[in-house]
């Protein structure tokens, strides 16, 4: 990184780097073979594919194994961590990944083994390696859920913590906006957001409206953004309070062109702005229709924001796509709505979809509770 730093700052002034940045290159170089030598007799025996086979779950055996094998003890073991860490300080992410993953397999330090596998989902992220990411934010989920010994306040850090981080690998994971939702609705990491992360219901809200197959959830996040609504509101959550609380079609068309604006400048957002506006339009039409029977085309090209031609193609796809009980009759320009109503099976089963859920979370808090 020193390196790097150098040259843009000769890019920058066209004149060499000065003395101080010389100073603190060779301060660093220093460092790394300090560490390099404390730690080469453990990354020599990383290198021996056979030996690392050899390992196993067990880390009290482990460390017998290597201790009488290898001669590593403790103390080399602990200088792979500080190794990992130097390198991953320099920008070398996939060795600081790789030993973080041979540290955790050996390691004794319960808080060391906590800061590895928050330092190798870093290592993750900023290579791109999503799967693997999403593999290290779910093991770090269930450590900090095992842990009911440590402070509620520390408790309540490392969940928000957690969250922030998932923002990276659930908005670039195929399959991130459906972790998004399943992670942030758990109770415990809901409590977490609402006592200290309001802000993440942006990122919640975005998700509920671009994936079509969790609509179910719509209902307890209306919920959570009207509680929260004293403390924090954008134009995303603002969107969603007009459709489905006010009904104001008109609210809902201003905030989102806001939208569209948030989303430009928001790093996590802007790659799916196309199909967040395309939903919320979908929201909006489907929510003009259910309390009105005949609509007419050129007010609804309005209320979408959208001209008048496009408007019917979109409502013509959308019918077709969504198999929509609705006829278009261009001549009088408006869109006729068939009524249907859900059956007492399909009641149930939309009343029943969380229970499974949220059942099995019960029964995880109460097996996971501390006893007195």
């Amino acid at each position: 990184m020193v390196d790097y730093a150098m040259d843009i700052y000769s890019n920058l002034y066209d004149k060499d780097a000065p003395q101080s940045m010389k100073e603190r290159r060779s301060e660093v170089v220093a460092n790394l073979k300090r560490l390099q030598a404390s730690a080469e007799t453990i990354t020599q025996f990383l290198s021996n594919e056979q030996a690392v086979k050899q390992l196993k779950q067990d880390k009290g055996y482990n460390l017998q194994f290597l201790q009488q094998e290898f001669q590593i003890g403790p103390d080399q073991i602990e200088a792979l961590y500080h190794y990992a860490k130097f390198q991953f300080d320099c920008g070398n992410y996939s060795a600081a990944a790789e030993f973080l993953y041979h540290y955790r397999n050996m390691g004794t330090n319960s808080e060391r083994l906590l800061s590895a596998l928050w330092g190798k989902l870093a290592a993750e992220i900023l290579m791109q390696n999503w799967d693997a990411a999403l593999d290290d934010l779910m093991k770090l989920k269930d450590v900090i859920e095992t842990n009911t010994f440590a402070p509620l306040l520390e408790q309540l850090q490392q969940r928000s913590w957690l969250m922030h981080w998932a923002l990276f690998v659930f908005f670039n994971h195929e399959n991130g906006r459906n972790a998004i939702i399943d992670l942030f609705f758990h109770d415990r990491y809901l409590n977490a957001l609402q006592t200290t992360s309001q802000h993440l219901l942006r990122y919640l809200a975005t998700a509920a409206v671009v994936n079509k197959r969790r609509r179910n959830i719509m209902k307890d996040l209306i919920k959570v953004i009207e509680q929260e609504a004293y403390q924090y509101s954008d134009p995303i959550t603002q969107f969603l309070e007009c459709l489905f609380v006010r009904y104001d079609f008109e609210g809902a068309q201003q905030k989102l062109v806001e939208c569209e604006e948030v989303i430009d400048n928001d790093f996590f957002l802007t790659a799916c702005k196309e199909e967040f506006v395309e939903n919320a339009r979908l929201f909006i039409f489907e929510t003009y229709c259910r309390i009105h029977q005949c609509i007419d085309l050129r007010m609804l090209s309005e209320k979408l924001n959208m001209d008048h031609e496009a408007a019917e193609k979109w409502i013509v796809n959308l019918i077709r796509n969504a198999r929509l009980n609705a006829k278009i009759d261009s001549q009088a320009g408006t869109v006729v709505m068939g009524m249907s109503f859900p059956t007492p099976y399909e009641q149930i089963i939309e009343k029943a979809k969380g229970l499974s859920l949220r059942t099995f979370m019960l029964a995880n808090a109460v097996v996971g509770a501390p006893r007195a």
